[in-house]
């Protein structure tokens, strides 16, 4: 099982007892077991690794394997309370296309990502190397991040696409960052609806 992550509380206090959700890009199943425990959900998770769709069968964890930017066909509107991706996005080529699906197959989404606009990620730039950090832990060479953005680019997207921002938190080292998250945020945590 992955190590406890900060963000597993933030997104469990957003989902209610008994829902049915969905984990995109769930890796070993580490959210979904927590909300499982927390939260008594019923919980499927989409994978493509076929190591981390294996971790997730260990772990008890329902898991499809599908590629989440070819969409979710397989997937009745509406059939889900709440469609989550956790700090996968900034891998999709097919952002825009993954957050519609997610609001067509569920009632809300929540998304977490590192934020690229972050004060030390922007210092390691301006030194001359791509950052490597808790919340970007690859080297620019083998890291699955096809998309380089920052809060304000993942908010401007929203209003673009009449994505409604029902709730942002943002974290630095797990604290809560209220002033300027778009430079002192390391990650953020969004609750979205349709517009």
């Amino acid at each position: 099982m992955a190590a406890y992550r900060y963000d597993y509380d933030v997104i469990a206090q957003w989902i209610r007892h008994g829902e049915k959700v969905l984990d995109l890009g769930c890796g070993d199943g580490g959210l979904l077991r927590h909300l499982i425990e927390t939260r008594q959900v019923r919980g499927y998770g989409v994978e493509n690794d076929p190591e981390k769709i294996l971790a997730c069968v260990k772990n008890g964890i329902s898991v499809i394997q599908a590629d989440m930017d070819r969409g979710l066909t397989g997937f009745d509107d509406g059939f889900f309370d709440h469609v989550i991706m956790s700090l996968s996005l900034q891998a999709m080529h097919n952002t825009q296309g993954i957050l519609a699906e997610m609001l067509r197959v569920g009632h809300e989404a929540v998304v977490s990502f590192p934020n690229f606009g972050y004060w030390r990620h922007r210092q390691s730039i301006l030194g001359g190397r791509m950052p490597v950090s808790r919340s970007l832990p690859h080297q620019w060479f083998d890291t699955p991040n096809v998309r380089f953005f920052t809060i304000e680019d993942f908010e401007a997207l929203c209003a673009q696409s009449g994505i409604a921002i029902h709730k942002r938190l943002a974290f630095d080292e797990g604290k809560v960052i209220v002033d300027d998250p778009n430079f002192l945020a390391s990650v953020a945590v969004y609750r979205l609806g349709r517009d």
